[in-house]
């Protein structure tokens, strides 16, 4: 099993991750998807100790482009058909193996991925086959804080967790 210290990118779907999964249409060409703040601030904490965030989704949406944009997340993929193959491809690019990457999803297309990665998380409204396989079994439900409480969970097990809160006092 890999351990938290070896642990080079998260990957993450973001529709039940990083958001309730609800999707709010406003009109015919605008929607509206509702982030939390702490999930944002976990995303920067993150990277600054060098992890880097992959946001996976078989959906588009211009408000998940701008939220990427504004956490500094580069690595954006939309319209996944098949995420194990994009998270495959993925990491052959970044030139990270699985076992390096910690997998974060919700519903039944996040399954192989997080079978493969060295890690995995679910929020505590996954589905259930997936909330089960899940190595790391979060607490927080999507869009409330389940990506931030991964991230503690991560710098915790890493021992860097103190070093981020000491460097807020």
């Amino acid at each position: 099993m890999t351990h938290a210290r070896d642990i080079r990118v998260i990957v993450s779907d973001v529709d039940g991750v990083w958001t309730d999964g609800k999707i709010i249409y406003a009109g015919d060409r605008s929607e509206v998807k509702n982030f939390n703040v702490r999930d944002g601030l976990g995303a920067k904490l993150v990277q600054r100790i060098g992890i880097q965030i992959v946001l996976l989704t078989s959906r588009n949406s211009p408000a998940l482009a701008r939220r990427a944009r504004e956490l500094g997340v580069t690595e954006l993929h939309q319209g996944a058909a098949n995420k194990l193959v994009e998270c495959q491809q993925i990491l052959e690019r970044l030139d990270i193996p699985f076992s390096q990457a910690l997998y974060a999803g919700d519903d039944l297309p996040d399954l192989a991925p997080m079978l493969r990665a060295g890690l995995s998380a679910a929020p505590a409204d996954a589905a259930p086959e997936v909330y089960a396989a899940a190595l790391w079994k979060l607490k927080s439900p999507g869009g409330h804080g389940a990506f931030r409480e991964l991230v503690e969970r991560l710098l915790r097990e890493r021992g860097e967790w103190e070093a981020v809160v000491q460097g807020y006092r």
